[in-house]
């Protein structure tokens, strides 16, 4: 599935109510939950620095329907698979690609959204118009967060498979990269189709995405391993996919919402 605006607009958006019955009740028991804030529109901070976002919207919602009380922490996206696997945190949540190397870590929930890894360009961009002729002109350069899905998309999806080629310039954040982009040090980033068509909207004309989908991901929640939490989890998941609640969300945050206002 494409999380694009024209197949978003034709979901149907109408929400049943859940079966409270057919998921448990977890008593009020408090969850700590973590994120980085920092991969819109799943979560971000908004211009008034409030924590909003997918995410949050469909964490809210978990919570009512299994009866937990969400406590949120924040931590760097580097050392979020490491603290949830030793236990520091109950659940991860920050568009978290489902992978197998991930898996000997955490214990992931069902997938909650799939998308697709797009190129972000500058809006007046010329030299090249998908991943091969990017990767033909060997001065360009293309940011990326180690360790996450750009990044390897970056390696193995464009260039030539080595982590370290020197076109691939490295930063601790998304938006780090991203700004390097409208500044021109950098000439390409990768995103998801989750936050590139927000940033793209938002950009009036100063990005744009260019070529073919790299590749398709699903997004999942992380636990510590053996998490007594992935069911229950996996059972909200499942009722709001059927009731109509997650397509109601994708049509807040990635038709409705406009980044930056």
């Amino acid at each position: 599935m494409k999380l694009s605006a024209a197949a978003l607009l034709g979901l149907s958006l109408a929400a049943l109510p859940a079966l409270a019955q057919d998921l448990p009740d977890l008593a009020g028991r408090e969850v700590v939950v973590v994120t980085e804030n920092a991969y819109p529109p799943l979560q971000f901070l908004d211009k008034d620095g409030a924590a909003v976002g997918w995410e949050y919207d469909a964490m809210a919602e978990i919570a009512k329907r299994l009866n937990i009380t969400v406590k949120y922490e924040n931590t760097s996206w580097d050392a979020m698979i490491p603290a949830v696997s030793e236990g520091q945190y109950d659940i991860g949540m920050t568009g978290i690609t489902i992978k197998d190397e991930r898996k000997e870590k955490v214990d992931f929930s069902e997938p909650y959204m799939r998308s697709e890894m797009l190129m972000i360009v500058r809006g007046d961009e010329e030299r090249f118009t998908d991943a091969a002729s990017f990767a033909a002109i060997p001065e360009l350069l293309i940011s990326a967060q180690p360790g996450t899905s750009p990044f390897y998309a970056a390696i193995y999806n464009i260039l030539d498979g080595n982590e370290e080629n020197p076109r691939v310039i490295k930063f601790e954040t998304f938006g780090a990269g991203l700004e390097a982009l409208k500044a021109g040090d950098v000439d390409l980033t990768l995103s998801d189709s989750t936050a590139a068509n927000g940033y793209v909207t938002a950009s009036n004309g100063g990005l744009k995405i260019i070529g073919e989908p790299l590749a398709s991901e699903d997004f999942g929640f992380i636990f510590p391993k053996g998490s007594d939490l992935v069911a229950p989890m996996n059972a909200a998941i499942a009722s709001m996919k059927a009731d109509g609640t997650l397509d109601a969300l994708n049509q807040k945050w990635f038709v409705e919402y406009k980044m930056g206002e």
